[in-house]
């Protein structure tokens, strides 16, 4: 069995994410998580909230708050919200623990050593009516490369240029909104990326596996040429810059972009995994000491690309040490709210703490993977999601499952019966189940998650096709062998049902497998037997309904709360 190390993008501090967040990164690592622990490999699934940087210390001013204890509040209420989300993370870190500080630390120490390093005076945006320099995302502006007239600091959003904020047109404050802002000097770190770009280039083509999106927006940032970036900001919140040992005179009072230390924590969440577990860490994450074997996969939304395609392995390449890379870059593209963006800072849409008031988690995870912003930008509306839930898990496998467990229960005693023999219809049924399954191995194995969904719901189809045409209520009253072979057939479908929805509806698929008394949700293999899992005379006993139908009446307040096709 392989070990498959997972991260999905670090969700940032300041608040609670919406189901965008979500879709993009936190649920599909999730899903895919699910699906090769139930294959039977090791996994290991690092995830960690974003803590540094100006929007932690300006969420933490509004709450009246410091920022540690902001952090520390936001984080737990973070870890919580995944928690119901059913998120199956190994481990959910801080990069504000001293693991990622160390880490951070070092990583700037090895690049200074190899020459990759250097101080430089910088002209930054300094707002004078809010006193202080402005971080890149914290000067807004437009876009002198598309006029897109909200471009940040650090990247237009509209044409995925990476800026610095001198070169945003009629700059202006995020904080306050002030234009009273003047160019001063100030000296900063910049990572040297344009002596390594060779070096990054080479690694990024020796990715043959990764999909299109995920390496256009890599190359995209090579061929228009890679610049120099600055690692450290004039802020208080953050990694040092000095440390014991490794001053560097003028920089005492400047901590590292959040940016930098960032993708850092997913080793040391590693790290702090392995101190809370009695495990070790160095062997996922240092080819000399054992990670050679690791098959490294990262998830995220397409803004976070170039970061994770560029700076991140610059810092990685430019230390010269042996640091496992990414094999995969599994990248996502936008879940929009009836055509616009979910934003977080503006409030729009629906968020992971809203959504479970309305609904029990398996239903948005069903929606947010069977329809979600794979290969385009893909749009959340009420509708939709009323439509899909009522009609793939209500009637497809809701249904099935509740309707064959209840005449189990009514007319064979509630236990799997004997009796009869599988005729041609249950062969065809195996058959067509078998290339279902392969289907859905083959796209789960590709991460290609909306087809995957698809064909685990195509195999819930011939379920219901196959009680269509057995129809062993209707046999039952001539030949009572002929319908056992019905139901049993029937209630395995329902073992297997369970087995394949596990990965995406981790909170439903466990009471699937109970209602024909199972407990096993592992990956069905190739070589299964698919239809004669169950032992004859187990007992079977219906959960009750398994999704509740969503009503117009519940579209139409949901519509009225949150916004939706007039909102």
């Amino acid at each position: 069995m392989a070990r498959i190390l997972i991260t999905s993008a670090l969700p940032y501090i300041n608040g609670i994410k919406h189901l965008g967040n979500l879709a993009g990164s936190m649920l599909p690592a999730d899903v895919w998580a699910r699906f090769k622990r139930a294959q039977g490999h090791e996994v290991l699934y690092i995830c960690a909230t974003d803590e540094h940087g100006t929007p932690a210390e300006l969420a933490a001013a509004a709450a009246g708050q410091d920022v540690r204890t902001y952090c520390d509040e936001q984080h737990l209420i973070q870890k919580q919200a995944g928690e119901a989300f059913g998120l199956s993370y190994d481990w959910f870190g801080r990069s504000s623990n001293p693991q990622n500080h160390r880490l951070t630390q070092h990583f700037a120490e090895a690049l200074e050593n190899n020459g990759l390093i250097e101080e430089r005076v910088d002209r930054m945006i300094y707002s004078i009516d809010d006193a202080r320099f402005l971080p890149d995302r914290y000067v807004e502006g437009t876009c002198p490369h598309c006029a897109y007239p909200k471009a940040r600091g650090d990247q237009c959003d509209n044409c995925g240029r990476l800026l610095d904020p001198t070169d945003l047109i009629d700059p202006y404050s995020a904080v306050s909104g002030s234009k009273n802002l003047e160019v001063r000097d100030t000296r900063h770190l910049y990572l040297l990326q344009t002596k390594i770009e060779p070096e990054i280039r080479a690694w990024v083509d020796g990715k043959t596996g990764w999909q299109q999106l995920a390496k256009s927006i890599a190359y995209k940032h090579l061929d228009e040429g890679l610049i120099d970036r600055g690692i450290t900001r004039d802020l208080a919140w953050g990694v040092p810059v000095t440390k014991d040992g490794f001053p560097r005179p003028g920089m005492e009072d400047k901590v590292f972009y959040v940016w930098f230390d960032a993708p850092i924590e997913y080793i040391a969440a590693t790290e702090e995994w392995a101190e809370a577990t009695g495990r070790t860490w160095r062997d996922w994450w240092r080819l000399d000491e054992g990670a050679e074997d690791v098959r490294y996969v990262q998830f995220m939304g397409k803004d976070n690309v170039a970061f994770h395609t560029v700076s991140f392995p610059a810092t990685i390449i430019g230390s010269g040490e042996p640091w496992k890379t990414v094999d995969q870059l599994k990248a996502f593209n936008w879940l929009n709210w009836y055509g616009s963006k979910f934003s977080t800072s503006q409030k729009r849409g629906v968020f992971m703490d809203q959504a479970l008031e309305l609904l029990p988690a398996d239903y948005w995870r069903w929606r947010l993977t069977a329809y979600g912003p794979e290969h385009a930008d893909s749009a959340f509306t009420w509708e939709d999601f009323q439509a899909s839930t009522n009609k793939d898990l209500a009637d497809v496998l809701g249904n099935f499952v509740n309707r064959i467990v209840k005449f189990a229960e009514s007319k064979f005693d509630g236990v799997v019966p004997e009796g009869g023999e599988p005729g041609p219809v249950e062969a065809k049924l195996e058959a067509d189940l078998r290339a279902a399954v392969a289907e859905a191995t083959e796209q789960f194995e590709a991460m290609e998650f909306r087809k995957a969904a698809q064909a685990v719901r195509a195999a819930w189809v011939l379920g219901n096709e196959y009680l269509q045409e057995a129809a062993p209520w209707t046999a039952l009253k001539t030949d009572r062998d002929r319908a056992a072979v019905g139901v049993r057939t029937g209630l395995n479908l329902v073992a297997l049902f369970a087995r394949l929805a596990a990965p995406i509806l981790p909170f439903t698929a466990p009471r699937i497998a109970a209602s024909v008394g199972s407990t096993d949700l592992s990956w069905p293999g190739a070589a299964e037997d698919l239809l004669n899992t169950l032992p004859v005379g187990g007992v079977v006993q219906a959960q009750g309904v398994l999704f509740a139908k969503i009503e117009d009446a519940q579209v139409a307040e949901w519509s009225n709360r949150f916004g939706g096709a007039e909102g």
